[in-house]
């Protein structure tokens, strides 16, 4: 008889096998399985993975990027079953709860004052659906029903859905759907690697800034928003850029009337040295998106946070004027209590403060990843490190994720972009075991 109990010991090959037969595992080729054996988790704390055979692994990059305060957390737990002993969920639509309420004060508290406005979701790209039509439907409402088309930044990610992969610049997910996609103009990216030599991150920045102007001075007409990652563009391998470009973003959307989405679901809640990326440019977007640390990983939530202004073109007697979009577990009690003890820990931990030591620990190891032969744009934002491993093997990726497995490390490079993007809660023992690791393997590949 089959085994359907979840809890039950299994070996791991049996659990790889079933595994493979009902699970079509995300943004994976499942025949390479045939070769790479799936790993196998049965357990998670703090900054360490186990399989079902008892091996850890280091999970330096929180699970893609969500899991800020390590697996397990007592706090999140404790908030999670206080909060299943009330009401887990309720629909949000002619009904509201504690939990909702509370953190849409809290988020409105800690981001730029403009933003007083939550509207919830489960997942990144949903948030940016919200955002993109939230953009078009004002503009509609403010009589400019032209304004329609939207910009982005050359190699931002944004997510897959389909309003979300239109505004999307990464071929390997957009090509097969190109036709199922609304026409977008991606604008020259701010990323310093690719600023000419003798060319400064700022100076570069300031150069794409102007490419930028220039098309919205030709095009603003039609365009809603501009969309971009702040500070760090995460799928197209850590592409990292200086905050003047996001102060000249600013002005040109205000300057040409178009709204400006910060794309922060990878980079906020501290990620890049400051609560918010948008924070290191002093600017308020006209959209905040979030997701991923939201909930410190725990559950599946989003929010896009949005102004006064926004939020008044859709408050009116007709029901067609309101922002008819819905999501069966939107502001979902579990989740958004989940938050709310992430951002306890955010203050109660003192997390840009400590994770600042952290990153100047981390920086003071890195000599000999930085000297190492392959390794090229050394880089480094808050919490975010990253480099480039020259290498002629078209099957980098998937052998640095082996060899990472047998230092017990999670690597999972983006391309041959290895980086880093540990949990918060990583010491300085995990610390030491990350960078040498990672020097193993980049010697034994």
């Amino acid at each position: 008889m089959l085994n359907t109990n979840p809890n039950s010991a299994l070996s791991s090959s049996s659990l790889q096998a079933r595994s493979l037969q009902a699970v079509w595992h995300p943004c994976t080729q499942m025949k390479q399985h045939e070769t790479y054996p799936l790993v196998p988790i049965a357990s998670g704390k703090g900054v360490w993975l186990y399989d079902t055979a008892g091996k850890r692994y280091l999970d330096a990059i929180s699970s893609w990027w969500v899991n800020l305060f390590g697996h397990a957390n007592p706090d999140i737990n404790a908030a999670i079953h206080d909060q299943l002993e009330k009401i887990e969920h309720v629909m949000l639509a002619g009904f509201t709860h504690e939990p909702v309420v509370a953190l849409s004060e809290r988020l409105k508290a800690i981001t730029p004052d403009s933003l007083g406005h939550c509207f919830y979701a489960s997942d990144g790209a949903s948030a940016v659906e919200i955002a993109l039509k939230m953009s078009f439907h004002y503009w509609l409402l403010s009589g400019q029903p032209q304004k329609n088309q939207f910009i982005s930044l050359q190699n931002d990610y944004h997510g897959e859905t389909l309003g979300a992969l239109s505004v999307t610049d990464v071929a390997i997910f957009k090509q097969t759907y190109a036709p199922l996609l609304r026409p977008c103009t991606h604008v020259t990216t701010p990323d310093w690697r690719y600023a000419e030599r003798g060319e400064s991150a700022r100076d570069y920045a300031m150069r794409a800034a102007t490419a930028l102007e220039n098309h919205v001075a030709k095009n603003h007409a039609q365009i809603a928003a501009f969309i971009l990652e702040p500070l760090v563009q995460g799928a197209t391998g850590m592409g990292m850029y200086h905050p003047v470009y996001l102060q000249r973003a600013r002005e040109i959307c205000d300057r040409y009337q178009i709204h400006l989405i910060a794309d922060e679901i990878a980079v906020g809640f501290g990620r890049t040295g400051t609560l918010f990326a948008c924070n290191q440019a002093d600017i308020a977007p006209d959209f905040l998106c979030l997701s991923k640390g939201l909930s410190g990983g725990y559950l599946p939530l989003s929010v896009v946070m949005t102004s006064d202004n926004i939020f008044d073109a859709f408050y009116d007697d007709a029901t067609a004027r309101a922002f008819l979009h819905s999501h069966s577990h939107t502001g979902n009690a579990l989740a958004c209590r989940a938050a709310l003890a992430t951002l306890d820990l955010i203050d109660r931990q003192q997390v840009i403060a400590t994770n600042q030591t952290k990153a100047t620990y981390l920086n003071s190891l890195t000599e000999p990843l930085i000297a190492h032969p392959s390794v090229k744009n050394f880089r480094n934002c808050g919490m975010i490190w990253a480099f480039e491993v020259e290498t002629e093997d078209s099957d980098f990726a998937a052998k640095c994720f082996q060899a990472g497995l047998s230092q017990q490390l999670l690597l999972r490079p983006l391309g041959k972009t290895i980086y880093f993007m540990p949990p918060y809660v990583i010491n300085e023992e995990e610390i030491n075991l990350l960078v040498s690791g990672t020097l193993n393997v980049l010697n034994s590949l």
